[in-house]
């Protein structure tokens, strides 16, 4: 199985860029998204918990980003609005089907990541 994430790109402050992930041959029960910035541990952007039960962000992304899958095409989605250059960082995606809430925001809660894609806001 592999994770494809692709959409990256170098915009300016308050643009959107949507970023997609990809499976290669199944869905996952858990998709999520995190991040790691210049210098910074990776951290926990958004998850879409068991095929859209729930759907959880970290606070520094709330009410700006939206994470959503099309299951038809194996792909989950993170669009990104109001960007600021604090968002700046490589964006991986991660898959696991026995993801549960307590390790939601934790990469040991996901089996399977994409390689990243790399989003640069300037200011």
């Amino acid at each position: 199985v592999q994770l494809q994430a692709s959409g990256g790109g170098l915009v300016q402050a308050g643009a959107s860029l949507r970023l997609s992930c990809a499976a290669s041959d199944r869905t996952f029960r858990t998709v999520s998204w995190f991040r790691q910035g210049p210098g910074t541990e990776r951290e926990f952007v958004a998850a879409d918990w068991r095929r859209g039960v729930a759907t959880y962000y970290a606070d520094s992304v709330k009410g700006r980003f939206t994470i959503s899958r099309d299951n038809a095409k194996s792909t989950v989605y993170l669009q990104m609005n109001s960007l600021k250059p604090e968002d700046t960082g490589v964006y991986y995606c991660a898959a696991g089907d026995t993801t549960i809430l307590s390790n939601l925001r934790q990469k040991a809660g996901y089996h399977y990541w994409g390689q990243g894609t790399l989003v640069t806001v300037s200011s």
